[in-house]
């Protein structure tokens, strides 16, 4: 059993006062807090290793290009990769936009069609409807059932009804930052493989990959993106995966710097895998710290963390269904599908308002659409609440929300 107080203490900010309250961090979803294993790694990297790699034959140099390409083999392993099929990103936007420009501009023409779903967040549809607008493209919605289910076969919403012959592209999120469902993608990917092969399947694991075992073998996607920071890792790095025989056949996003082989006055040839998608000088130090940040979770284990997240959240589900006003968005009962994260709102209080009466007990939690305001259009809700829980989180801290939502009522005299 993990014991997530002695695991606080890894994480120097969660041992600060907010308004004279411990602070109760429940906004895991947007970012996680770092390690001091973390925070250790990027000082090491900056007092004694710090240089531009790759190029430089000088010790610092050396050492630096060593602590790169070692921090993307740690990656290739904890998702089942390639170490060439691993691209350093600034984050999970940016690797989904990578997708977008330097696949879809070259492959998509006018009616095509891009399907995605009504829960994406928002990186997962505007880089599409920029590429849809520039090359006469389409785009279409799988929607969800009452629970926030993607809806596989039956309604005219459905990805088996949506799929057709002009069907270029599936992008899916893994985990919805706002439902909490972790989406059967295995399923939606496998059959839109089976109706036709050349469609491209790209995964949003943003929220996934710090709380679901990764396997780029089993998912049948054909790239994933996902970001460090909600991770334990720090901001501005992001991870890319796509298949080999996919990225070798694409043009580089940005040109410059690693990205080159040769540069002449009138032309110039590409890098090899993955150096042709990195151009100039790389966040070396965010990629260090993100392996550092998988290397502690693996030290705690994902068996540790999966049943921690699913005790707080039931634990939470249950506490928020006894208030009256509150309403849960998504299943409101714990399932092996529902994922660490919770939103809802109440009937008489504006998120906003409810999130700052929060904060002024010390609990830290996100408000407004999450990034996702067709789904909130959907819905029909015109903001929500959200508390997204990690291994360093305790039932304590949940019942202290509950009490600041309570307090909430008394000062709007609900």
């Amino acid at each position: 059993m993990m014991n997530s107080n002695k695991l606080k203490s890894d994480f120097p900010i969660l041992s600060r006062q907010i308004h004279g309250f411990p602070l109760a961090y429940l906004d895991n979803a947007a970012t996680t807090q770092k390690p001091i294993q973390v925070l250790q790694a990027l000082e090491d990297y900056y007092k004694q290793h710090n240089a531009n790699i790759h190029r430089g034959v000088h010790v610092l140099s050396e050492e630096a290009t060593q602590m790169y390409e070692q921090a993307r083999q740690t990656v290739a392993d904890f998702i089942g990769a390639k170490f060439e099929e691993i691209i350093f990103t600034r984050n999970t936007t940016e690797g989904l936009n990578l997708i977008a420009y330097s696949w879809g501009l070259a492959n998509l023409k006018k009616d095509d069609e891009i399907i995605l779903s009504i829960a994406e967040h928002h990186s997962n549809i505007v880089p599409w409807q920029i590429v849809a607008a520039k090359t006469g493209a389409v785009i279409k919605y799988i929607g969800i059932d009452e629970l926030g289910n993607l809806i596989l076969q039956g309604s005219e919403d459905s990805l088996e009804r949506l799929l057709n012959e002009k069907t270029k592209i599936l992008s899916l999120v893994h985990i919805s930052n706002v439902i909490g469902i972790i989406n059967p993608v295995e399923q939606f990917f496998g059959k839109a493989k089976k109706y036709n092969p050349d469609i491209l399947c790209v995964l949003d694991g943003a929220q996934s990959a710090p709380h679901v075992n990764l396997d780029v073998v089993k998912l049948k996607a054909d790239f994933i993106a996902f970001s460090g920071h909600k991770m334990l890792g720090p901001m501005g790095i992001g991870v890319l995966w796509g298949r080999k025989e996919i990225l070798e056949n694409m043009e580089p996003f940005l040109g410059g710097g690693d990205m080159i082989g040769e540069v002449y006055q009138d032309r110039f040839t590409t890098n090899e895998l993955p150096y042709k998608f990195e151009a100039g000088t790389p966040n070396v130090e965010g990629a260090i710290g993100l392996a550092a940040a998988i290397n502690y979770i693996r030290q705690i284990g994902w068996d540790n963390i999966v049943e921690h997240e699913k005790n707080l959240t039931s634990y939470c589900l249950e506490k928020l269904s006894k208030l009256n006003e509150v309403r849960i968005i998504g299943p409101k009962k714990m399932s092996a599908a529902k994922a660490g994260l919770i939103s809802f709102y109440h009937e008489q209080i504006h998120a906003h308002d409810l999130a700052q009466v929060l904060d002024s007990v010390g609990v830290a939690v996100r408000s407004g659409h999450h990034c996702a305001m067709p789904l909130h259009e959907y819905l029909k809700i015109s903001a929500s609440c959200r508390t997204s829980f990690y291994f360093y989180n305790t039932k304590e801290e949940i019942d202290r929300m509950i009490e600041g939502i309570k307090k909430a009522e008394k000062i709007f005299r609900v």
